[in-house]
């Protein structure tokens, strides 16, 4: 527990330490963007992932199958949750913004299965900002192993 507690404490220095003052604010914006977008996978809202990802979003997974366009994507998204059941957490390592418009977000992207495994993989988002948001635009998973 208290382990925990240190980690929620050190997460935001961590977090942030990658970016400038001024990023600050669009930074916890592009959190909340990804926190989002793992409610939506886990509860899969398709709603909310319509929301969150631009028309043209493109995904890369771990298995080498590439999904373009937020159809596929989305529909892809849905198979993945249903055929690897689990839980999905996403947590931000580092947030590179490449303007005032678009952004890296570097992730730990965990699923742990029904029996309690762990799958530990990376997520890389390339995030934009349109129509007064934060937009996810492509998504890369990668399996470290």
């Amino acid at each position: 527990m208290k382990t925990m507690f240190f980690f929620l404490l050190l997460l935001p220095s961590l977090a942030f330490s990658q970016i400038k003052p001024e990023e600050r604010e669009e930074a916890v914006k592009i959190h909340r963007l990804i926190e989002q977008y793992s409610q939506a996978r886990e509860t899969r809202d398709t709603v909310l992932l319509k929301e969150i990802l631009t028309e043209d979003a493109d995904q890369l997974v771990s298995n080498g199958e590439w999904r373009n366009g937020i159809r596929e994507a989305v529909d892809g998204m849905l198979r993945s949750s249903t055929a690897n059941p689990g839980i999905r957490k996403l947590q931000v390592d580092k947030i590179k913004f490449l303007s005032d418009e678009i952004a890296l977000v570097d992730c730990r992207y965990i699923i742990t299965d029904p029996s309690g495994a762990e799958r530990n993989l990376w997520s890389s988002f390339t995030v934009i900002f349109r129509k007064k948001s934060w937009k996810i635009s492509a998504i890369r998973n990668m399996n470290p192993s």
